[in-house]
């Protein structure tokens, strides 16, 4: 049977045709549009691991340490009165970012082992910090009390999270669209020259470090950008944004979806977290063993993730 492969053309339809369904949720699923807004915020999350990981080739597993230090720092400028949404997820990313530069300096220079253990060594810090400075951070009680103004001074943040999931819908495809830009960018394609072979990029003479210190600080800007928007939406920040787990988690979304591929980290969070309701819905008792069991099929069936499955399908030519 011949296969198809999808033409230029046809990609860029499918790709609005994706953002289209994705924002259709808001009339399709009302009654979802809290879960929806977490699917968003989880993808953008995966989306910025995956410029580490899966682009930059930065073997990391504590990734929810921007994640969280994203939340910390919009939910306390909101408690100290910097109400402001927008200028709030930008001040989260800023410091984000540069917390994510002076880290690569440490982060960059090992081997994967110790780059595994540096990531892993700060997030579990960082989540130990918010647990002690519970004056601070509300501890194992959760930042709470956080007010976030309306949008543009109009939109005020409902109790069914319309304003919620639009206000997600805007910041991530913004985000998306940054993002594709900068791995299509001569940057990006070094990126992946680096992850591919690092001698060879070497010998022509790129400034291997330096660009991966550019790298992880972006997806760490923009893990706190992600992290920043599950508090101003929720206006709650716990401790469970900067563990371990939501690591572990963010990362299991990428590989379902797909490592190193543009959509993977948006469809690994449609896929997992869309599964992971139904199960906690069929069987609340029992439901993180059918998630496991799923996991394990997806990954045994699908290598690639759920990209890499569609890439077979359509455009045998390309996978990579």
């Amino acid at each position: 049977m011949k296969r198809r492969t999808l033409t230029r053309g046809q990609l860029r339809a499918a790709e609005v045709a994706f953002w289209l369904l994705l924002g259709a949720c808001y009339f399709l699923l009302p009654d979802k549009l809290t879960l929806m807004s977490q699917v968003l915020i989880m993808g953008l999350f995966a989306v910025s691991l995956d410029l580490a990981l899966g682009y930059a080739g930065i073997i990391t597993v504590g990734h929810a340490a921007f994640f969280g230090a994203g939340a910390y720092a919009a939910g306390l400028l909101a408690r100290h009165g910097w109400t402001e949404p927008l200028s709030g997820l930008l001040l989260a990313l800023l410091l984000c970012a540069a917390l994510g530069y002076l880290l690569s300096f440490l982060i960059v220079r090992g081997a994967d082992l110790t780059r595994l253990m540096i990531t892993i060594g700060v997030c579990v810090l960082l989540a130990e910090l918010a647990n002690r400075l519970g004056t601070l951070t509300g501890g194992s009680d959760g930042l709470q009390g956080i007010v976030i103004a309306p949008i543009f001074g109009l939109f005020d943040f409902d109790l069914y999270g319309r304003t919620a999931f639009l206000y997600a819908f805007a910041v991530v495809l913004a985000a998306f669209l940054v993002l594709r830009l900068v791995l299509r960018s001569p940057f990006g394609l070094s990126l992946r020259g680096i992850h591919d072979s690092r001698k060879r990029m070497l010998a022509i003479g790129s400034p291997v470090d330096s660009r991966l210190r550019t790298a992880y600080a972006i997806s760490a800007g923009f893990a706190g950008l992600a992290g920043a928007l599950l508090a101003q939406t929720t206006q709650f920040v716990g401790l469970e944004t900067i563990g371990f787990n939501r690591s572990a988690e963010v990362l299991i979304v990428l590989v379902l979806g797909g490592a190193g591929r543009l959509y993977g980290g948006l469809i690994g969070a449609i896929v997992y977290m869309l599964v992971h309701d139904a199960f906690a819905d069929l069987n609340p008792e029992y439901w993180m063993f059918w998630l496991g069991l799923f996991l394990i099929a997806a990954v045994m069936v699908g290598r690639g993730g759920v990209m890499g499955a569609l890439a077979r399908v359509f455009q045998p030519g390309r996978e990579s």
